[in-house]
C-alpha cells in the first residue's frame, strides 16, 4: 500500500524525550516500511524515519521561538498532503480535527486516529465529519453520543525490545512519576501520596508553557531534592532506568486519559503501575497483577504496601501480549485493508499497486 502518515509538528518524530503521539507515529511508520509498504511521513524536518520524509518546517515547532502561529504551519502541512492525495492509497492522520475538512475534499480515503479528548469546541468539527472513519486508542476514549464512525480501537504499542527489564527495584527504594508536569497528570497527587506514605519520589517530565504557573505555585515549593526530587525532562534511556528502578510508577491522573504510554513503558521495564481508576487505566492495567487501580490517595498509599508482592516479569509479559509494536501495526493494517476493500466494493477498482493481503 501507498500510505501517507501525518504527524503533529509540535514535536519531532520520534520525540527526543516526551511526546506520546510522535512516538507512536514513528514506531508505526517504520514498522509499515519494514513490512513492505510505501510510506510517506509528513512531520517536522528534524524527524528521523525509514519512510520518505516531507516537511513544511525544518524542526519541531516547540523548539523554534520564532514561530508565533502554530496553526499556520498546520494548514501548510495539511495543504501539502492533500494536494498530493492522489499519490496515496490511504491517508492516516494523527492531527485530530484539523484534517477533517481537508479529507472531505479528495477521493483518497483518510482514517483518523484520535489521540486526544473531545471538547465543547472540537465536537462541532467531529459532528461535521462524523461519517469519516475513526480509530480510538482505547474504548473508554469513545463518546458514543457523538455518533462517530468508529472502525476500530487500536491500542498504542511500543518496541518492547528497546526497554531493559529490571527484575528487582533499586536499593534504596523509591517511587517514580513520569509525564507532563500538569494538573491533569496529577503531579501534585503523586507528591501527596509519597509524603503520606513516607516514600522517596523521583519526578521526571517537561513543563509546558500553559503549566508554568501550576509548576511554580503547586509543585516547585514541594521539591526538596531529598524526599521529593525533580529530575527534569528525561530521554528514552533515562525514563527506562528511572521507571525500571522504581518499586512502582504512580499514575494519579485527574482526567479521562485516552491511553497513557507511561503505564505501558513502566510495565515493560518490569515496574507495576499504581493508577487512578479513570479513563483508559482500566483497560491497560490488570488490577492486582500488573498494578493497582485506585480512587483516592488513601488507596494509593495502601497499594504501595502491596505492590512488592506483584510479579515484575508478569508486567513485562502483559505488555508483550497486548501493547507491542507488532500488535499495534497489525491493528492498523487490518483497518487499512477494511477501508480499501470497502472502496473497492463501491468503485469496482483499485490501483494495481495496492495489495490487500498482508505484506509480511
Amino acid at each position: 500500500m501507498r500510505i501517507a502518515q501525518i504527524a503533529p509538528l509540535w514535536e519531532r518524530v520520534p520525540p527526543p524525550a516526551y511526546g506520546g503521539i510522535e512516538l507512536v507515529v514513528g514506531l508505526l511508520t517504520d514498522e509499515l516500511v519494514r513490512r513492505g509498504h510505501e510510506v510517506t511521513l509528513f512531520a517536522s524536518g528534524d524527524s528521523i524515519s525509514l519512510a520518505k520524509l516531507v516537511s513544511v518546517h525544518p524542526r519541531a515547532l516547540r523548539l523554534d521561538p520564532d514561530v508565533k502561529e502554530y496553526g499556520i504551519y498546520e494548514m501548510l502541512q495539511l495543504g501539502t498532503v492533500y494536494d498530493r492525495a492522489e499519490e496515496f492509497d490511504i491517508i492516516h492522520s494523527h492531527m485530530g480535527c484539523a484534517a477533517l475538512p481537508y479529507a472531505n475534499l479528495v477521493k483518497t480515503p483518510t482514517v483518523h486516529t484520535l489521540h486526544g479528548v473531545f471538547t465543547c469546541d472540537n465536537e462541532k468539527m467531529f459532528q461535521y465529519a462524523k461519517k469519516q472513519p475513526y480509530i480510538s486508542i482505547s474504548n473508554s476514549q469513545r463518546e458514543q453520543r457523538l455518533g462517530l464512525n468508529y472502525v476500530a480501537t487500536a491500542y498504542n504499542g511500543i518496541d518492547v525490545s528497546s526497554y531493559q527489564f529490571h527484575p528487582q527495584p533499586s536499593d534504596p527504594p523509591y517511587l517514580a512519576f513520569l509525564g507532563r508536569i500538569s494538573p491533569e497528570k496529577g503531579t501534585h497527587i503523586a507528591i501527596a501520596v509519597a509524603k503520606q506514605a513516607g516514600w522517596h519520589l523521583k519526578i521526571a517530565g517537561k513543563v509546558d508553557v500553559v503549566d508554568v504557573e501550576y509548576y511554580e505555585k503547586e509543585i516547585k515549593p514541594l521539591i526538596d531534592g531529598k524526599q521529593i526530587e525533580y529530575l527534569g525532562e528525561a530521554n528514552h534511556e533515562q525514563k527506562n532506568a528511572l521507571m525500571g528502578g522504581a518499586v512502582a510508577t504512580l499514575f494519579p491522573i485527574t482526567w479521562r486519559e485516552p491511553f497513557g504510554l507511561v503505564m505501558v513503558e513502566s510495565m515493560a521495564a518490569g515496574t507495576p503501575v499504581i493508577a487512578m481508576k479513570l479513563g483508559s487505566t482500566v483497560e491497560i492495567i490488570d488490577h492486582g497483577k500488573t498494578g493497582f487501580l485506585c480512587e483516592n490517595t488513601e488507596e494509593f498509599v495502601k497499594a504501595i504496601n502491596k505492590v512488592a508482592d506483584l510479579d515484575r516479569y508478569a508486567c513485562r509479559q502483559h505488555v508483550e501480549n497486548r501493547f507491542s509494536l507488532q500488535k499495534m501495526t497489525d491493528s492498523y493494517e487490518e483497518v487499512y485493508r477494511q477501508i480499501l476493500q470497502k472502496r473497492f466494493a463501491q468503485n469496482g477498482h483499485l490501483r494495481s499497486t495496492v495489495s490487500l493481503g498482508s505484506s509480511r
